[in-house]
């Protein structure tokens, strides 16, 4: 047998008595796995889309609205419009969805 494979089964035996990877007991910095402070853009995507679902969830609920209404032709546009807005642009009123909007649309 060599060395090398000698040192690293002492090494292997030596932390099996002094670890535990199942979570019973002290486990080894050098074993456990370093978490990433850093979100990937796929991440950062699924956590945007949750957050924006559970808004627009809200909205329907509170109004009552029917989940059928997410399959409008006229919902994706929205959800574009106000991504294309950013931050900061306030929403219609209802003075104006009622009023000057509405005027535009019939």
């Amino acid at each position: 047998m060599y060395q090398e494979e000698s040192d690293v089964e002492e090494i292997v035996y030596s932390l099996s008595r002094n670890a535990s990877i199942v979570g019973h007991g002290r486990i080894d910095l050098f074993l456990s796995k370093p978490k990433s402070e850093q979100m990937t853009f796929k991440g950062m995507v699924k956590g945007t889309r949750n957050m924006l679902g559970r808004y627009v969830g809200k909205w329907l609920y509170d109004k009552r609205i029917p989940f059928d209404a997410a399959n409008s032709p006229y919902f994706p546009p929205i959800v574009n419009a106000i991504q294309r807005a950013g931050p900061g642009v306030t929403p219609p009123t209802t003075y104006e969805l009622s009023g000057p909007i509405l005027d535009e649309e019939v």
